[in-house]
């Protein structure tokens, strides 16, 4: 059997289509090893056909699949055969004595289609090549190994509900790897498994489509489609692979609203106001999304006028509010039709309307529980000022609507009359006055008079009242302002002085005439004539008033003409003035002096006060400064402050004579050369000094030092004003008051140390030391 199967192979690869390749060539000089010229022949050609090599094939020996031969080859076993290339040596072995190439392992066309390799015959025993390299083809023969395969699948689609037959869906597409361009075995044909009869595909294209018309989303919303792809052009024995396909009917526009009920009850209280929600109304649609949304209407004015109805915010349901109050004692039920329309209409499916429907809606108005209703909505009364408390200015009338013979009883808020210029009957609402009213005082009064239920006080009801007070003719005319003028001396008969004006704080008043009348009689200085306008004129009579140090008072009389007249006398005062020839006054008595400055009496006074004022501030000020100085003339004497000076070497002890002069520290003017000229100071003002002469040498003894040094800084006077302490390192020697070092705790031979010595027994100069190590302050002298 094998051997039957090597025949075919080395028939079809190798022996049975044998050519020639005829190419001249150079023949290689030397080849048989005799040197000389190179010598020209004719290149006998390889010897073979193309390979092929069946893919998947697996044997239990490596196959043969064709034979190199070239014509050097006499058969005498000189000629090795050698093959490079790709997969030589691992895929294809060659037989260097024959020339036969074998395959070691199964291959796969899908893998790799084709090898490339190189074939040379060399010489066996110096491997010098018999003929240059060749290159040739192995390829794998394909089989159908290979189902197809959808690379995108699942798939998903969308098409709209009511399509015609044959509208597109999707287009599926399978891949094979298998060779196209050898047999059937890429050739696919599609076909339905499961979907039918509602869908088909094309079976060349791949491209699903509706099958069968009206498919409504409402009956079934997806389908669930399998689409096979089978190789070999669908014949038996092809591969087959499979997808899904999930379609979706999307929604059209495609059914009517419809109530599910024809007649809607509702109830609603009389007291709900306007657009309280009374019930709402759905009709339904089975569409989805803007297909389903709807407008709500109200078909019948009686119903329109009390309620309206709104669509909610999804677009769904209607809402049925109340439109204007509500009276249960009027009436008590409405009855009215309420259409719903579709908002979105699509002309493709108007065969299947109309998309509107109407449902009847009944409303019943509920009694329930009303405070009293006033006559008016407002009340407007007037009454007279000034006249007697409880005089009768109106009556409010109020009225149980759900109980007519119900008693009210009325009452005015307090707030709304905080002066208690009213009183209300609690039974019959007659509002009276309770105190006099003034006019000219306050004209409107605006009350709020609540009406409660007797059987029911939280039924309560309020009304505005307005109250007006109409004038009477009480109050007299008066001059509109104080008049105090004056008139030159040297005045023409007859010169207007000052024009004169009245004012009536009664509205008649201020409406009718006021006159005026002055001094009459031949001594009259002065002369009022009456404008007959609410004003009069001031003028100088023909005999001018004689010049005299006190002003004249000029009485007028003024009188009204209501009912009754009422009149009043006012006074006008008048200067007779020394004045310029520009008219300017010169001097006037009493005020000459202060009048030729131009001052007045109020310029004067003003004066004055500030000068007062300024010495009062001086007098304050002065005596403050003086306060203050002794305060710190007390405080000097107590006040005591310490300067302290550090050295950052702190010295070897009481032993160490170099680590400090005690000289230098009794005389620094010795010690550190004085700068020429007085010392300057930044704290306090620059001032002449006396000279500091050098001083000798001190004492040796720290106490004296301190004394001597005390005692320079108190008489010099160009010191601070508070004591300098100086801290010296050096602390003395033979000091009966030890070390005040907190680090020295012992003795000097470092024995225990001995009964601590009281501070108070230094001296008034250690007495601030003494304090700051504790011991008790002297008693105060």
């Amino acid at each position: 059997m094998w051997g039957l199967v090597r025949l075919l192979l080395a028939w079809l690869g190798g022996w049975g289509c044998m050519g020639r390749l005829a190419a001249p060539a150079r023949a290689w000089a030397g080849s048989r090893g005799h040197p000389g010229p190179a010598l020209l022949r004719t290149r006998r050609s390889w010897v073979w056909n193309q390979f092929f090599v069946i893919e998947e094939y697996a044997g239990p020996e490596p196959v043969l699949i064709g034979k190199l031969h070239s014509d050097v080859d006499r058969g005498e076993g000189r000629t090795k055969y050698l093959l490079t290339g790709e997969g030589a040596g691992t895929v294809f072995v060659i037989d260097e004595a024959t020339g036969n190439i074998h395959v070691t392992k199964s291959l796969d066309r899908e893998e790799k289609a084709q090898y490339v390799l190189l074939a040379q015959a060399v010489d066996r025993a110096s491997n010098r090549p018999l003929e240059p390299p060749s290159e040739f083809i192995i390829k794998v023969q394909d089989i159908n190994d290979n189902p197809p395969i959808f690379p995108l699948g699942p798939y998903h689609a969308t098409v709209p509900e009511m399509s015609n037959v044959g509208t597109s869906v999707i287009q599926v597409t399978a891949h094979d790897a298998d060779d196209p361009s050898y047999g059937n075995s890429a050739k696919l044909v599609y076909t339905v498994l499961d979907g039918l009869p509602f869908f088909s595909v094309d079976p060349q294209t791949g491209v699903v489509r509706t099958a069968i018309p009206n498919m409504d989303r409402e009956t079934q919303e997806e389908f669930l489609v399998v689409i096979q792809a089978k190789d070999m052009g669908g014949h038996m024995g092809g591969l087959s692979g499979s997808t899904t396909v999930t379609v979706t009917l999307s929604d059209v526009n495609d059914n009517p609203p419809k109530f599910p009920q024809s007649l809607y009850q509702f109830s609603v209280v009389e007291t709900a106001g306007p657009g309280t929600l009374v019930g709402r109304l759905r009709a339904q649609d089975p569409d989805l999304g803007d297909n389903a949304l709807m407008a709500y209407s109200i078909l019948d004015g009686e119903g329109s006028e009390a309620f309206s109805i709104s669509t909610d915010s999804q677009g769904r349901d209607g809402l049925l509010t109340v439109r204007k109050p509500l009276d249960f004692e009027s009436r008590r039920s409405y009855s009215f039709r309420v259409e719903a329309t579709n908002t979105l209409i699509d002309p493709a499916y108007l065969r299947r309307g109309p998309f509107k429907d109407v449902a009847s809606v009944r409303v019943v108005v509920q009694d329930a529980p009303e405070p009293p209703a006033f006559t008016q909505a407002a009340y407007h009364l007037t009454v007279p000022e000034n006249k007697a408390p409880g005089t009768l200015v109106g009556q409010i009338s109020a009225a149980d609507l759900d109980s007519p013979a119900s008693p009210i009883r009325y009452s005015i808020l307090p707030h709304s009359d905080p002066e208690r210029c009213f009183s209300i009957q609690p039974e019959e609402g007659t509002i009276h006055t309770a105190a006099p009213l003034d006019r000219e005082a306050r004209v409107w009064h605006n009350l709020t008079v609540l009406a409660t239920e007797l059987d029911s006080s939280a039924q309560v009801s309020r009304v505005q009242v307005t109250i007006q007070t109409l004038d009477e003719n009480d109050n007299a005319p008066q001059l509109a302002e104080p008049y105090d003028t004056f008139v030159c001396d040297s005045a023409a008969p007859g010169q207007l002085i000052q024009v004169i004006r009245a004012l009536d704080r009664d509205e008649v008043g201020n409406s009718s005439h006021v006159s005026f009348q002055g001094p009459l009689g031949p001594d009259a200085n002065f002369t009022v004539r009456d404008n007959r306008d609410g004003s009069a004129s001031l003028l100088l009579p023909s005999r001018p008033a004689p010049p005299r140090q006190a002003p004249y008072l000029v009485p007028i009389e003024l009188w009204d003409w209501g009912q009754p007249a009422l009149s009043s006398t006012a006074t006008v005062t008048v200067s007779v003035c020394r004045c310029q020839p520009d008219g300017s006054v010169a001097s006037c008595w009493p005020e000459a002096h202060l009048s030729a400055a131009g001052l007045s009496t109020g310029a004067l006074l003003a004066i004055i006060t500030c000068v007062g004022a300024l010495l009062a501030l001086v007098v304050l000020f002065v005596a403050l400064r003086r306060q203050k100085q002794e305060a710190l003339m007390v405080l000097e004497e107590e006040d005591v402050r310490e300067n302290i000076i550090t050295y950052d070497d702190e010295g070897g002890g009481e032993e160490d004579t170099e680590a400090f002069d005690i000289t230098a520290l009794q005389n620094p003017d010795g010690a550190v050369p004085q700068a020429p000229g007085p010392p300057t100071r930044r704290d306090v003002l620059p001032w002449a000094r006396v000279s500091r002469q050098p001083r000798p040498p001190g004492p040796a003894d720290v106490a004296q030092l301190l004394a001597l040094r005390l005692r320079e800084a108190d008489e010099d006077p160009s010191v601070p004003p508070y004591d300098s302490v100086q801290v010296y390192g050096y602390e003395g020697r033979g000091s009966s008051c030890g070390s005040l070092s907190s680090l020295g705790s012992g003795s000097e031979a470092g024995g225990v140390p001995g009964p601590a010595e009281p501070l108070d027994d230094w001296g008034p100069l250690f007495r601030t030391l003494a304090e700051l190590y504790g011991a008790k302050e002297p008693p105060a002298p």
